[in-house]
């Protein structure tokens, strides 16, 4: 059984949807961010940078366990050990892994940022309303889904015409483009691709995982400290 160190999140999600497309066995464990299980001593042991998701594979390289952070590297050690969503030759991989970057440095990142400064942000005590940060993130975040809606016009899928890896890191942040104040009336590919992803099953079951827990950080004035300030 792999560890799975989770809270259900866009970052989170990644790395429940592979397990679960994967057909890997897993036990869930919750680091709930809010109130700074992520802090831990023992969970910091497994991610040094204090974010989750992070594994924990009891049957590691060589047979021995093995502990990763950081939902990419996850995510490529889960597809190179089942062999799995990654493509079959060195050009699927490329493509797969380039993809894959371009979630972590660009789409992650800046959603995160944009869902800061319109949702939480302002929420704060004292509030922080920006309209210049709000104005930012929301415009760039739109220039990040006109790029994959562009390529998802001649793709089936984000790296292809294959399901990948790549598809299941970008998800979980495009399925929230409403709270990133985003439209998809001028881009219909990704309306496709997010529709045709929801419909997956494992997608839908990653998704649930502990899916009420899902709180909302605006209302939890408890959990600012912890998540905005340290």
């Amino acid at each position: 059984m792999i560890d799975l160190y989770f809270w259900p999140t866009p970052n989170g999600w990644k790395i429940s949807i592979a397990l679960e497309e994967m057909d890997l066995p897993y036990t869930t464990h919750l680091i709930n961010i809010g109130a700074g299980d992520q802090f831990d001593p023992d969970f910091l042991r497994i991610a040094p940078n204090n974010r989750m998701p992070a594994i924990v594979d009891p049957d590691g390289p060589e047979g021995a366990p093995i502990s990763i952070f950081e939902s990419g590297a996850i995510l490529q050690y889960l597809a190179r050990k089942t062999g799995q969503f990654y493509g079959t030759n060195e050009r699927e991989r490329v493509a797969v892994e380039q993809w894959l970057m371009w979630q972590m440095g660009g789409l992650g990142p800046m959603a995160g940022q944009a869902h800061h400064f319109l949702k939480y942000a302002p929420a704060m005590d004292p509030p922080n309303d920006l309209p210049y940060a709000k104005d930012r993130y929301r415009n760039e975040v739109a220039r990040i889904y006109g790029v994959l809606d562009r390529q998802l016009a001649d793709n089936e899928f984000v790296a292809g015409d294959f399901y990948s890896i790549a598809d299941m890191s970008i998800w979980g942040w495009a399925s929230l483009w409403e709270g990133q104040q985003q439209t998809l009336d001028d881009k219909p590919n990704l309306a496709r691709w997010l529709d045709r992803m929801g419909d997956r099953p494992a997608v839908q079951r990653g998704r649930a995982l502990f899916a009420e827990k899902r709180g909302d950080f605006r209302k939890e004035k408890g959990s600012h400290d912890v998540l905005f300030k340290r």
